[in-house]
């Protein structure tokens, strides 16, 4: 919508002077709808709904640019929590340059909130402290969870909100108001806080046959105990671990060293202490990063899947056999020991040539067999 002229280079300070993120956008809103609400703040360069790369589906957020910084800012004051769709949006500098949100620096975290303090009165009630970049009250389908963050523009700002703002009481809530650490700073903070006082051990890859009495039995040898459990599927079937919660420290931390590594029935254990909740997702986060830097390095596009391929097709044949549907940055069977395993995958340069290749393609016999073709999802640029 609008002129579609991009902003002029150089106007950047910590963010583009005159572009506006809108999130929390509800998802019938359109850039038309977009444009009708922010023109009368003053003369717009364009409005842009975020979407899905694949399904086109809106990503709850969007972008106004204005052709003048004061309009972007008065914008910005006095339109920040009103309505569209029903729906009260967020408004914050557009930041293209996400060194400064990614730094940590200025950004602080709130809990214990009453469950009526919204992004608009959490915006109110610390933009006493600083200009804010950004302001969040953490929802799900029932509300506030209780929790949110504030991002002021300079440290200084946070240090004077935390001062004067932890421990008070809003709507009879004392409310914790700290630092923003990072997840994996916080895992690391646990885990050494953990190592030195744990008491619960987790228990993998035993025997089918193991069952509650006899993980107690094995690990009882070390100390009493107030729990143990082998986790079951909804069949009742061991899933091959489990968890054993001792009275002491002292206990816990001698039946790892002693039964990490045992071979009991023909099986060796792994033993160790049981990670929490945080120190699980910051691993969970590490592998992901591993994956998306080894996604990275591949060629970019969007992959379609072919199934049932008759042996004699290689990667050079199938590139060869779709590469009238487009421009392909990427053609593999999947081999193993040499031998085909009966699938491949092909990268296109666009949404729409994989669309074609799948619609033509899917049944087509290639060699002796018919084809299976279905669209995959588009590998993202990061």
């Amino acid at each position: 919508m609008g002129s579609g002229e991009p902003n002029p280079a150089g106007k950047k300070k910590k963010y583009l002077k005159a572009a506006l993120y809108v999130g929390d956008l509800d998802p019938d809103v359109t850039e038309d709808m977009l444009y009708k609400k922010f023109r009368p703040a003053g003369p717009l360069r364009f409005t842009r709904i975020c979407r899905d790369p694949v399904t086109r589906s809106p990503l709850g957020y969007g972008y106004v640019n204005f052709r003048f910084p004061a309009d972007a800012e008065w914008a910005l004051n006095t339109m920040n929590f009103d309505l569209i769709n029903g729906k009260p949006f967020r408004l914050m500098w557009s930041q293209p340059d996400d060194r400064l949100r990614k730094s940590g620096i200025g950004n602080i975290f709130i809990k214990n909130l009453d469950k009526s303090i919204d992004n608009r009165a959490l915006f109110y009630l610390f933009s006493a402290f600083g200009s804010i970049l950004s302001c969040k009250v953490v929802c799900d389908d029932n509300g506030s969870k209780g929790y949110a963050y504030v991002h002021f523009d300079s440290l200084a700002a946070a240090n004077r909100a935390i001062w004067h703002m932890n421990g008070v009481r809003l709507n009879n809530r004392q409310v914790y108001v700290g630092r923003f650490k990072f997840p994996e700073e916080r895992a690391a903070e646990v885990r050494t806080r953990d190592r030195a006082t744990f008491t619960n051990v987790f228990v993998k890859n035993f025997g089918d046959d193991m069952d509650d009495d006899k993980l107690k039995e094995l690990f009882s040898e070390y100390g009493p105990t107030e729990s143990v459990k082998v986790i079951r599927d909804a069949s009742g079937k061991s899933k091959g671990f489990g968890f054993v919660r001792y009275e002491t420290h002292e206990a816990a931390q001698k039946a790892v060293l002693d039964l990490h590594g045992k071979s009991i029935d023909g099986k060796v254990l792994y033993v160790g202490r049981a990670q929490k909740k945080i120190e699980r997702l910051a691993e969970l986060r590490r592998r992901f990063e591993r994956l998306r830097l080894k996604e990275k390095s591949r060629p970019p596009g969007v992959p379609i899947y072919i199934k049932n391929l008759d042996e004699t097709i290689d990667d050079e044949k199938l590139k060869e056999e779709f590469s009238s549907f487009g421009s392909i940055s990427r053609a593999k069977v999947m081999v193993e020991v040499g031998q085909g395993k009966g699938f491949g995958v092909v990268c296109f340069s666009s949404f729409e040539e994989a669309t074609k290749a799948v619609d033509e393609m899917n049944g087509r016999i290639l060699g002796s067999k018919p084809l299976q073709v279905t669209l995959g999802q588009a590998r993202p640029r990061w």
